[in-house]
């Protein structure tokens, strides 16, 4: 997956949430905002850019224990939800993370 794709579906899933979380109609609050920010510098820092890995597949733990978990939870309550509201992503996702676990 592309660096650009991943930062695409974070934001999306961060979006997700936000809205039906901390209602946010547009845009992302100040807290979302910035985990946003934290998983974006990491995703530009990741050592395997050229391996096509997904975050969720990768075997690195790069964020921070507590952004970890704030992250899970954001990608379990919206990872239901992407295929209805972000489909061309969510596929390309899926598409994505199947040629990850091959590569691992």
């Amino acid at each position: 997956m592309s660096l650009k794709n991943e930062k695409k579906t974070v934001k999306a899933m961060i979006m997700i949430y936000c809205s039906a979380h901390h209602e946010q109609k547009n845009g992302l609050c100040m807290d979302c905002q910035r985990l946003f920010e934290y998983a974006e510098s990491r995703i530009d820092n990741c050592k395997y850019k050229s391996q096509n890995l997904v975050c969720s597949e990768c075997k690195v733990h790069c964020f921070h224990p507590e952004k970890r978990e704030e992250i899970k939870e954001i990608m379990r309550y919206s990872g239901k939800k992407m295929l209805w509201k972000h489909p061309v992503l969510a596929v390309r996702y899926l598409i994505n993370k199947s040629m990850s676990k091959r590569n691992i």
